[in-house]
């Protein structure tokens, strides 16, 4: 026991958290769900197509191509605005970021800086700690660069290649507050953020392929102090487990150095996920390095009542309000409520289950779709799914979330689901059965009553049937006949397996122990 005791001292004395508090400040650029770019016409559905195919003057930053603002992607920021709580201005201007990089053809960043479209909002999530509340700097607009693509030609030589499909596509870039102390928190900020931009349609928000892009900025400091340590920037983290481990690195990397007497570098560092570690990639820079001014070629940008109050009419239901109606209203326990809700497919075919029949339990409903659904859908690899609720179009934001069968035919049809449900509540099919029914609709979408039929799975509830059964598998098993009259009353669940099984799982589990009980009086 004291060895015990030892040892989970040592691992806790391990940890860089316990002489210092990290200080964790969040970043995210977003693409936002548009048809065109932020300042020209060139479709944004590029990702299937060859390079430099979605290009024109404006884009290409060509001398004398004058900037067009996309109105729906300023209406995306200011609902991710009102979802966030955050302050909107009566008007916002523009400005040019000057940096110099091949993937940013103009030389500068149509970009925003001391006036934003949304400032001084909040995010809460729920971590292993208990509720977050993590305040949101700003909210504003910009383009995107292009993208560089390095790799190795014909001859063998390393070369880097320009494509310009990307440059040019709306961004929204959210920054927080350095208000998060642990990789974790940091972790469940970004997949609480990404929950609420799907909900709202801003964006898809794939990391994988950089629609939403998360960089950390990450400080130590001595429990107790208020002054901020030296911050590094990290980047490259395309999942939430690599933001949670690259933080992690750079805690635990930051607090080696301060104790070895290191002087740490304010810079930008990249995360390797194969390495599992951080590494340097140049010096960070400034707000001053980037050379602000405003944007001449575009007008300030002003906003009304009338806009706004449009806007907030079509937002849908956000992910915590979700949540806690779900909780509050449906009796659903926190952790169901949490597992539907991170999956909008999961949230749609949920609720059109439910307006399909009424009556039906929530609760077994939400059973079903975080059990069997979800499962298949994993193994299935998402193939099939549709936007979730509020996921809207490319032009513009929220929308219904409909019966779940118009857009696109998802997998599993909410009114197939509730008559599948139905029918277990009924007793009409047994649990086991209808979870061979559900397999086969979800793989083919047959109807549930066609599956039932075709396969010979209604439910026998019939006593007499049943009776005969029972009679049959009592002659033949009378060690387990015995089993029951000593009192070993599980025996009774091996008779009933039997008669299940003799039945190809039609019969009715509970009426078939009823009758054992009642012959062996146990």
């Amino acid at each position: 026991m004291v060895a015990c005791e030892t040892s989970l001292m040592n691992v806790a004395e391990a940890s860089p958290l316990v002489k210092y508090e990290a200080v964790i400040g969040i970043e995210c650029h977003v693409q936002l769900r548009t048809a065109s770019k932020m300042f020209c016409p060139c479709s944004t559905d590029f990702q299937d197509d060859p390079p430099n195919s979605h290009t024109c003057p404006v884009c290409l930053g060509l001398p004398g191509a004058l900037p067009v603002i996309n109105r729906v992607a300023v209406e995306h920021v200011l609902a991710t605005a009102l979802a966030l709580g955050a302050e909107i201005p009566e008007y916002t201007r523009w400005d040019r970021k000057n940096y110099f990089y091949p993937d940013l053809p103009k030389g500068y960043q149509i970009s925003q800086y001391d006036l934003p479209l949304s400032a001084r909002g909040r995010l809460e999530f729920d971590t292993s700690d208990g509720q977050v509340s993590v305040a949101i700097t700003r909210a504003h607009l910009e383009e995107d660069t292009a993208r560089l693509v390095h790799e190795v030609d014909s001859n063998g030589k390393r070369v880097s290649r320009v494509d310009f499909n990307r440059s040019g596509v709306p961004l929204m870039e959210i920054v927080t507050e350095p208000d998060l102390r642990t990789a974790e928190q940091a972790r469940r900020y970004a997949e609480e953020l990404r929950m609420l931009l799907m909900t709202i349609g801003a964006s898809d928000a794939e990391l994988e392929n950089g629609q939403m892009r998360v960089e950390a900025n990450v400080s130590l400091r001595p429990w107790g102090q208020e002054a901020f340590g030296t911050r590094v920037e990290v980047k490259n983290m395309n999942s939430f487990r690599s933001v949670e481990r690259a933080i992690g690195f750079e805690i635990e990397r930051q607090a080696r150095a301060i104790d070895a007497g290191e002087r740490l570098l304010q810079e930008t560092r990249g995360w390797d996920d194969d390495r599992g570690a951080t590494y340097t990639m140049r010096s960070k820079e400034y707000s001053q390095d980037y050379r602000y001014f405003p944007e001449p070629d575009l007008p300030p940008l002003r906003t009304d009542d009338a806009w706004l109050e449009g806007i907030r009419a079509r937002m849908p239901e956000l992910p915590a309000a979700r949540r806690r109606r779900y909780v509050e209203e449906l009796g659903l326990s926190a952790y169901d409520a949490a597992v539907l809700v991170a999956d909008l497919d999961a949230t749609r075919l949920f609720e059109a289950a439910l307006t399909a029949d009424e009556a039906l339990p929530a609760k077994r409903v939400a059973n079903w779709v975080t059990g069997e659904y979800l499962r298949l859908a994993k193994v299935a690899g998402g193939e099939g799914t549709v936007p979730g609720p509020g996921g809207g179009d490319r032009n513009g934001i929220g929308g219904g979330g409909g019966d779940g069968e118009a857009a696109g035919q998802p997998p599993v049809s909410p009114r197939e689901l509730a008559r599948l449900v139905r029918l277990v509540e009924d007793g009409a099919i047994s649990g086991t059965n209808a979870k061979q029914v559900f397999e086969r609709h979800f793989a083919t979408r047959e109807g549930v009553d066609a599956i039932v039929a075709e396969l010979g799975l209604r439910q026998i509830s019939d006593v007499s049937a049943l009776e005969a059964a029972v009679d049959e598998v009592l002659e033949a098993n009378p060690a387990a006949v015995a089993d029951v009259r000593a009192g070993k009353t599980q025996a009774v669940g091996f008779l009933t397996g039997q008669v299940m099984k003799a039945t190809r799982g039609q019969a009715n589990a509970a009426i078939v122990q009823r009758l054992f009980r009642d012959r062996l009086g146990a």
